[in-house]
């Protein structure tokens, strides 16, 4: 597409070159995949400003360049190289809105359903997807664990990628003759406006608690980057919400899409009911319309008939028969890392993503709910580093509490001493039911080794990662594969 068809679509301040010259091939904010036929565009970032790598896209062909500071130090080097410079307002939105119109508004021709919240974004999305491919729809996920186009699975590094990354994707998705996709949304990409733009027909609110407080400052700012979500659906479009989080009226005040509730504890219009589970699955009803259904799945916890209902309102709004969705929520394989059950005799290790005070306050909750004091639970747990320093205590007080035994160990500390992170953790700790491991192999392998014959051995905080990040390098660890080297 020639760019000056693009900037038709965008708001610019100035444009300097001849862009009905230029045959824009791709979009790109890293310098390192600028080719010839490439827009680069010059986002600041929290740790780098992309305006310092202007001249290294340059030199490696770009063909434009978007900019939003206006730094004449660079004009001579577009002019000298046949550089297009585009000034606007705000690269990052600009970034959505170009990567929109090169890929012809993808979102448009799809089913799109975005997922967002504090916890269950992973899992639903998972629930959908499935329900999807077990109806027969040709569907894509978009999502922490990673992307899928039809059945290929493709590497994923962010939760919710950047905008031209997802156009690109929604693209192939139709390309391959996709008709649904599922989209996890996360706080930090409504924040950053990697999803500006996008058609959604559906959005889901599973709950919210405090997290990303390092990025947010604050819960009322992580809140309410959540409601851009909703602020933003079109009156078409459905919302399908939470009603016993107590933070759903305040995300949904401004909405103009119809709301579709479902809850446990609170009249909905999809209503959960009898919710019984043990460490083989769960088995609840749906009360929806008048009528009572029977569902079950493999996936073990309340928490998980809250996202399989979520999924449920979901994929019958977008047309999927009653009996295939609770086909699909049946036949769901487990999400790897969340809530995932290993064990082959009768001690049990359950490996969770829960990195947050309240994902890991329900799930060591879920354990007792399961073992009903008749097992001992341990708990192996860290802190990731640079990231929100208040939950540590809090985490730390809740395992103790919920555990027979707890073994604090390193999570992925980045940046940050380990060590430290381990001692604001234990700040929460009161009682001498712990042990302070900081090797995490070494953490779990005493866990599996100390523990009775029977124990609930929950190891919590990185889930389907398959890394530790220390000073900037990432190690491969998997929690999964190391249990199972022990048991």
């Amino acid at each position: 597409m020639l760019l000056s068809e693009l900037l038709n679509n965008i708001s610019v301040i100035q444009v300097a070159g001849s862009p009905e010259k230029v045959e824009v091939k791709s979009i790109t904010v890293d310098s390192r995949e600028v080719h010839p036929g490439c827009i680069f565009v010059a986002i600041k970032g929290f740790k780098q400003d992309g305006h310092k790598f202007i001249p290294q896209a340059v030199s490696k062909g770009a063909s434009a360049i978007v900019l939003d500071n206006n730094d004449a130090e660079f004009d001579h080097l577009f002019k000298n190289n046949d550089v297009v410079k585009i000034l606007v307002h705000n690269s990052r939105k600009t970034l959505a809105q170009l990567a929109d119109a090169l890929y012809n508004s993808p979102s448009q021709k799809l089913n799109l359903i975005g997922v967002t919240g504090t916890k269950g974004k992973t899992t639903t999305s998972y629930y959908i997807k499935h329900i999807f491919d077990n109806a027969g729809m040709k569907s894509g996920l978009i999502g922490t664990n990673k992307n899928i186009i039809d059945n290929i699975e493709v590497p994923s590094k962010l939760t919710t990628p950047e905008a031209y990354v997802i156009n690109d994707l929604l693209n192939q998705m139709v390309s391959k003759d996709c008709t649904q996709c599922v989209m996890e949304v996360s706080s930090h990409s409504l924040e950053l406006s990697r999803v500006e733009g996008l058609d959604f027909n559906i959005g889901i609110f599973t709950n919210i608690t405090s997290d990303h407080l390092d990025f947010h400052s604050n819960f009322e700012n992580y809140l309410s980057a959540k409601k851009i979500f909703f602020d933003n659906l079109k009156p078409a479009a459905k919302i399908i919400f939470n009603n016993d989080d107590p933070n759903s009226s305040k995300l949904l005040k401004n909405t103009v899409a119809e709301r579709i509730s479902y809850s446990v504890n609170n009249p909905s219009d999809i209503k959960i009911n009898n919710v019984e589970y043990n460490l083989d699955g769960t088995k609840f009803q749906i009360n929806y319309m008048n009528k009572t259904y029977d569902v079950e799945t493999t996936l073990i916890g309340l928490f998980n008939a809250y996202n399989a209902t979520a999924a449920f309102g979901a994929t019958v709004y977008s047309g999927v028969k009653i009996e295939d969705v609770i086909n699909g929520i049946k036949s769901t394989p487990q999400v790897p890392g969340r809530f995932e059950v290993i064990g082959s005799q009768n001690k049990k290790v359950i490996i969770d993503y829960s990195h947050t005070a309240d994902s890991l306050d329900q799930a060591l909750k879920a354990i007792k709910h399961i073992v009903k004091d008749t097992r001992p639970i341990y708990t192996v747990f860290g802190c990731g580093g640079d990231r929100d320093k208040t939950k540590r205590p809090i985490m730390g007080k809740i395992a103790e509490e919920l555990s027979d035994f707890v073994y604090v160990t390193s999570d992925n500390p980045r940046t940050e001493d380990p060590n430290e992170i381990i001692n604001q953790i234990t700040k929460g700790l009161v009682h001498n039911n712990h042990k302070i491991v900081e090797d995490r192999e070494e953490a779990i392998r005493s866990a599996i080794n100390n523990s009775e014959d029977n124990a609930v051995i929950l190891i919590a905080g990185k889930g389907h990662e398959t890394y530790q990040e220390i000073n900037g390098v990432r190690h491969f660890f998997s929690d999964k594969e190391t249990a199972e080297k022990y048991l």
